[in-house]
């Protein structure tokens, strides 16, 4: 005969940064908590995120850090749950950290230590954790609860939350499991798609790869297809070029923004921010030529990227005019992206679950109570430098104070 099913309050899909937030939250209420996770370890994407060192938090978190086709949705959960109060929790661990640059924090040692302060808060709250789940299918039971039969056996409880993850790094077990409940209970979901990913270049634009391999500071945009510029989302950062495109947190930030047929904007002469680039060459008796452009370029880029800038973007005439034109070229220079590297190299998802179908204080379904959707299978996407994860935990606590 089969086994009964097992009876919690709460069932928990997803062992990733949210999902362990949320189950430790509702654990210490008293709540009989399940997490089920696919994988044979909890927080793969912990371990990997910030070169091993896990960026957790950033200091200057807030709601126009993350774009969602709702930008007001995230602000209760982000107000209830501030990066303070995971760094006291970090402290409280005696986990040492640092901020490396524009609020982004770092373990010092390993990003296991988070994994580990997250499965022992789990701990705290008499959390139990199955690995290995697979098979998963939901169903209401005659109760208005959930039922969870799953290769690990069959799980009940009145509350259900989907900490699935998007479909980023598949390598790490990313499917779209999260997406198909939605769908299956009636809730909309916003097409996922590829973040914080590199970009790919292609037609003329190819030969740039030859400079693979090149960083360097620069300011970047995207103007829409429409070309209107997204001015509010410059990033001032460093760009890679890589053996296919263009890469480094500027691009990866701004990719984000990026949809096909968008231009990506860049402005080459940032560090030549109080003077022209070629304001020596307009100096009486200066050699105007194209060894003085590569020198001028060079005192603000790269010596490589310098020259190929002189060679393919030089001044069209000797002019101060021609000279200026070329500058301003220069501070707006378009590629035109024929594409993304995909989920492969995406860090996260943009997409997914509609928040108008969520409340926003708790992640609970509006037309299905007691189901509730946290984290990265949500439609709300941070940026470069700790805001997902501040997203997971914050998402994790609304959630796991309510259910």
């Amino acid at each position: 005969m089969p086994a009964e099913p097992r009876q919690f309050d709460v069932i928990v899909l997803g062992a990733g940064a949210a999902g362990l937030m949320c189950a430790a939250t509702a654990g210490q209420r008293g709540r009989r908590v399940v997490v089920l996770e696919h994988n044979g370890q909890v927080g793969r994407k912990i371990l990997i995120s910030g070169g091993g060192r896990c960026n957790f938090t950033n200091l200057h978190c807030g709601p126009e850090n993350f774009i969602s086709d709702n930008p007001h949705f995230a602000k209760s959960a982000l107000a209830l749950y501030q990066p303070r109060h995971f760094i006291d929790m970090v402290e409280r661990y005696g986990i040492a950290w640092h901020e490396k640059t524009l609020g982004q924090l770092f373990c010092d040692g390993s990003a296991r230590a988070i994994v580990e302060m997250l499965l022992a808060e789990c701990a705290a709250g008499g959390v139990e954790l199955v690995l290995n789940v697979r098979g998963i299918a939901v169903e209401r039971d005659s109760f208005g609860g959930f039922c969870v039969a799953s290769s690990a056996g069959e799980f009940r409880a009145e509350a259900l939350v989907v900490a699935t993850g998007g479909l980023s790094i598949p390598k790490l077990g990313a499917t779209g499991l999260g997406y198909e409940l939605a769908a299956q209970f009636g809730l909309k979901v916003i097409e996922p798609r590829p973040a914080l990913v590199p970009l790919v270049l292609g037609g003329d634009e190819a030969g740039w790869t030859k400079l693979a391999g090149v960083a360097a500071e620069v300011e970047v945009w995207v103007d829409g297809a429409d070309g209107k510029a997204l001015l509010e989302t410059r990033f001032k950062e460093k760009m890679l070029v890589t053996h296919r495109g263009l890469s480094g947190p500027a691009v990866l930030q701004a990719s984000s923004y990026w949809r096909p047929g968008a231009a990506l904007v860049v402005d080459f002469a940032v560090l030549a921010a109080r003077v022209g680039v070629f304001d020596g060459m307009k100096q009486p008796g200066a050699r105007r030529d194209l060894a003085a452009v590569k020198q001028a370029l060079r005192a603000v880029l790269p010596h490589r990227l310098a020259d190929y800038l002189a060679e393919i973007g030089g001044p069209r005439g000797w002019s101060n005019a021609a000279l200026e034109a070329c500058e301003r070229e220069l501070r707006r220079w378009k590629f035109h992206p024929v594409g993304t590297e995909g989920f492969e190299k995406a860090e996260v998802t943009a997409g997914g679950v509609d928040t108008d179908e969520l409340q926003a204080r708790t992640m609970e379904a509006r037309a299905v109570p007691g189901l509730y959707f946290i984290g990265e299978v949500v439609d709300v996407t941070g940026q470069l430098g700790g805001f997902n994860f501040q997203w997971a935990w914050a998402s994790g606590v609304a959630a796991g104070r309510a259910c």
